[in-house]
């Protein structure tokens, strides 16, 4: 197991010299890597090609474009973010101005993904470059040209000292975690995040965890059934559902599931065509373990749609499971796969119990355009973040915080909520000395008395 105290050494003395800390340092190094994005453009989506059969245009939309946006976002806000926040100071602090420091931790350890894995290693390298602080990301090996690339651009584009890309497996990943780095941000499996969380324990730092969940999708009797229909199909086979906030499960009011079944069939053949396992653009399951997993799914239920397999290129088609119930195995975890099981009901408290005896989920939809429903679900609900109508959309907003909540994660980020995660908010407090306040000290006379009398 490689030993990578040296790195960390190295950008924590670069750390110290202040220069990340400059905010012209900071927006050139963003103007940097939106150019290095820029000009590798084709050669990212060619690994991506490779390596998960991503189409041109979801490898840009998900991966590239996403990102340059998130870049334009941050330059044009990370003066105004980085300023002193004034607070106000209150009566028993008169003469005293209060306010709050964006401080960077130093050495931000980010440990990204397979499913998106360019995107969701850069995106919050993005937040801790805005930040001020030293990187160093630990890409998946599961996607060997898309990581390679990477680093590559990274070694072209910043010197190691500053911010560096680091491949190798699960034991590189373990070294990383053994070392001490000064914040720790992981995408990826609740499994994993706990091993993440444990390891930064033993020396208490501060950790991001982007996690996932059963997401629910809640179609009720009132909803525009065609649209919802195919944004629920977008949301959950692009990227062949290799998505942590794709819609896990289909939660539909009995009285509109066959019409709505009958909808989400064509939606699907529109989207990815009659056969899909001819698609030369449908995305591909990223390895055999995952593979086999989602194949032991599809005697689940009854088989509604899809369920043809093609082990060879490790492509699974759309498919969508019904007469599915809690007790079913593709029920027990995250399913990240294009498999759609559907649950029914005929009221919203079931869906109610149904999701609270679950873990938080990172996402949830609901397809409505009744208020009440709209409000009983997000106020008898927690969890990450969703969209009322639609799904996934909501990731794609810079001014949108993006993460979960319990089982499904803890922090955020995204726009501004990037620059705050890498961010430790230093409070100060700037006394004056043109005059004392006695009655703080032991000493004063009837000092507790006139103290009690602001301390109520």
């Amino acid at each position: 197991m490689e030993n990578y105290n040296e790195l960390i050494n190295k950008q924590k003395t670069f750390f110290n010299t202040g220069k990340t800390k400059d905010i012209e340092f900071r927006l050139e190094a963003l103007q940097k890597l939106r150019s290095a994005i820029k000009k590798h453009e084709n050669d990212l989506l060619k690994a991506l090609k490779d390596d998960l059969n991503k189409s041109e245009f979801d490898a840009y939309i998900t991966e590239i474009g996403v990102l340059l946006e998130e870049i334009r976002f941050t330059l044009k806000h990370l003066r105004s973010w980085a300023k002193p926040e004034k607070v106000r100071t209150p009566l028993t602090h008169i003469g005293s101005r209060s306010f709050i420091l964006s401080d960077p931790y130093g050495v931000a350890l980010i440990i990204s993904p397979w499913n998106y894995p360019f995107q969701l290693a850069i995106a919050p390298l993005i937040g801790a470059i805005a930040a001020g602080n030293c990187a160093i990301i630990k890409p998946s090996e599961l996607t060997p040209r898309t990581s390679e690339l990477l680093a590559q651009i990274i070694a072209e584009t910043f010197p190691s000292e500053y911010i560096s890309a680091v491949l190798g497996g699960v034991e590189t990943s373990q070294a990383l975690l053994n070392e001490r780095v000064d914040y720790i941000f992981f995408t990826g499996s609740v499994q994993v995040g706990k091993v993440i969380m444990e390891a930064a324990s033993k020396n208490l730092t501060p950790v991001t965890l982007e996690l996932g969940g059963k997401s629910p999708c809640v179609v009720h009797e009132d909803a525009n059934i065609k649209l919802a229909a195919k944004r629920i199909a977008w949301g959950k086979f692009i990227n062949a559902g290799q998505t942590c906030v794709a819609p896990d499960y289909l939660y539909i009011h009995k009285n509109i599931k066959r019409e709505f079944l009958t909808e989400l069939q064509k939606a699907i053949v529109e989207l990815y065509g009659e056969l899909p396992l001819e698609n030369d653009d449908y995305t591909h399951i990223v390895s055999k373990k995952h593979y086999d997993r989602l194949c032991s799914f599809l005697n689940n239920g009854d088989l509604f749609l899809g369920g043809k397999t093609r082990e060879r290129e490790l492509v699974i088609e759309p498919t969508v499971l019904t007469n599915i119930t809690w007790q079913d195995p593709v029920m027990e975890d995250e399913i990240f796969g294009p498999i759609l099981p559907v649950l029914e009901y005929s009221s919203l408290p079931e869906i109610i119990e149904g999701i609270h005896e679950h873990p938080n989920p990172l996402a949830l939809y609901l397809f409505t355009e009744d208020r009440k429903v709209q409000e009983e679900i997000l106020h008898h609900i927690t969890f990450g973040g969703g969209c009322i109508n639609d799904t996934v959309y909501h990731l794609a907003s810079p001014h949108l915080p993006f993460g979960g909540v319990g089982n499904s994660g803890t922090g955020s980020y995204h726009g501004k909520a990037s620059f705050d995660t890498f961010s430790h908010k230093k409070s100060i407090l700037k006394q004056t000395n043109t005059f004392d306040i006695p009655f703080r000290y032991p000493n004063m006379k009837n000092g507790l008395k006139r103290i009690k009398l602001f301390l109520k």
